[in-house]
């Protein structure tokens, strides 16, 4: 690898880790910790460890499209579309405390992901592999916010109170 595809690989991870630093400014709290859970929702301490194996290989996918197709503008155009809706499910669940709203984003995030995935696959079948996991996740999530969304939406914490 040349030291040009190297400072590319690290602007790729570079951009995937900043899509997840809307999470370390906007974190649970108590507003979160006041939330009726589902049962099957995973221990907190078990996110970051998940969601730092998914951003890495997010960055490995987009560089590995990049060495195959270049500045391709519609690939990485979605590509770019999902980390800009991952940087903002955050900002709206924790930040905004908007439940609700947070599943309608999420879904599009899925969306965005699946057609990245597809998008990815004619260009390299393995950076859309490495989406596979995140959209998993995502899918799981998406199930885990709306869970969370219908058991608390009748109590006033949704009323946007802080």
């Amino acid at each position: 690898m040349d030291i040009h595809s190297l400072l590319v690989f690290a602007a790729f991870e570079a951009a995937s880790f900043a899509a997840a630093a809307t999470g370390v400014i906007f974190r649970p709290g108590d507003w979160y910790k006041q939330l009726d859970k589902p049962g099957w929702r995973p221990p907190d301490w078990l996110f970051a460890p998940v969601w730092t194996v998914l951003y890495a290989s997010i960055g490995l996918s987009g560089w590995l499209v990049w060495r195959e197709a270049g500045i391709a503008a519609l690939p990485l155009g979605v590509y770019a579309a999902q980390l800009l809706l991952n940087a903002a499910w955050s900002p709206i669940f924790f930040g905004l405390h908007r439940p609700g709203l947070a599943v309608v984003e999420i879904m599009m995030l899925w969306a965005a992901i699946l057609a990245t995935i597809i998008v990815f696959h004619p260009m390299n079948a393995a950076a859309a592999l490495l989406l596979v996991p995140y959209l998993a996740w995502v899918s799981f999530a998406a199930a885990l916010n709306l869970s969370i969304w219908r058991r608390n939406r009748s109590r006033t914490l949704w009323q946007g109170a802080r």
